[in-house]
């Protein structure tokens, strides 16, 4: 039902902008909905009410491709701002021809002139501890995650913990980040790769960014830290797999998903310090 509501609020608000729709076919979805709309071929965010950060997006997004960073446009054809229509807000933005994923080194390419342009914007986002809070709020909350079990709930909570602690004791320079640059946010178009959804930008290390990247991409990505990339992709992956067990989350086959990606993190913690032993062993 809900979907089918946040479908007609982004055809309503192309109608009103004079943007024939006889169609709207989903690319995503999930809290959110990206939808296609044909024959205007514009594409359409839709968040619900209190799950949006899209003026903020907009905003950002605008900015950076003012100063030259790969991400995609606003729909010219729309003023740059965001639209409400029966208690959802829409985001109407350029459609690209997407050819498939992008390689690991045009992966690197485009994120370091991201954050490049990242650097030359001033915006206020949070820091990424604020996002690890969340998830380790989200744990300690077992009305909003039944489901998991109480060991696997303890080996995250380890795993936020202390990533989270050695990531801040190493000082790392931090500026503007995407926040989840992941193969599904980066688009290859024929002008070349662009990123999209920004509602998710934070603050810190740019190895917090390659963490949700393919590992390939790291090899093509200056000066980076290798230490502190696999720190943050523990850290990350311990986020995702918290948010999988949100009895409210709504991403595809997000359960399965999440048990294989918590196989991830045993993995690598069997490769780390005996410290860790005695936290595996409870999982």
């Amino acid at each position: 039902m809900r979907d089918s509501q946040m479908r007609s609020a982004a055809v309503a608000v192309a109608a009103s902008l004079g943007l024939p729709v006889d169609d709207a076919v989903v690319l995503h979805a999930s809290n959110k909905v990206t939808l296609r709309l044909l024959p205007c071929d514009a594409v359409a965010r839709v968040s619900p009410p209190g799950e949006s950060n899209a003026r903020f997006e907009v905003d950002l997004a605008r900015r950076l491709a003012e100063a030259g960073a790969p991400v995609a446009a606003l729909d010219p054809r729309a003023a740059p701002r965001v639209y409400a229509h029966d208690g959802f807000e829409v985001t109407l933005w350029t459609h690209y021809e997407s050819s498939g994923e992008v390689p690991p080194a045009p992966f690197a390419a485009a994120l370091a002139r991201l954050h490049a342009g990242m650097r030359r914007v001033d915006a206020a986002a949070p820091h990424f501890t604020e996002r690890v809070e969340e998830a380790q709020l989200l744990l300690a909350d077992r009305d909003r995650t039944p489901d998991l079990p109480e060991a696997k709930r303890e080996l995250l909570s380890a795993v936020l913990r202390r990533m989270r602690a050695s990531i801040a004791a190493r000082g790392a320079p931090e500026q503007l980040l995407h926040g989840e640059p992941h193969p599904g946010n980066l688009l290859a178009t024929a002008a070349g790769p662009r990123f999209i959804d920004f509602e998710t930008c934070c603050r810190g290390p740019v190895e917090f960014d390659l963490a949700h990247a393919p590992a390939e991409v790291a090899d093509h990505y200056p000066r980076l830290d290798r230490e502190l990339l696999e720190e943050c992709r523990l850290l990350m992956l311990a986020m995702v797999v918290t948010w999988r067990w949100d009895r409210d989350d709504r991403l595809p086959d997000g359960r399965r998903r999440g048990e294989a990606w918590l196989a991830e993190i045993r993995a690598a913690l069997a490769d780390r310090p005996e410290s860790w032993a005695g936290v595996q062993d409870q999982s």
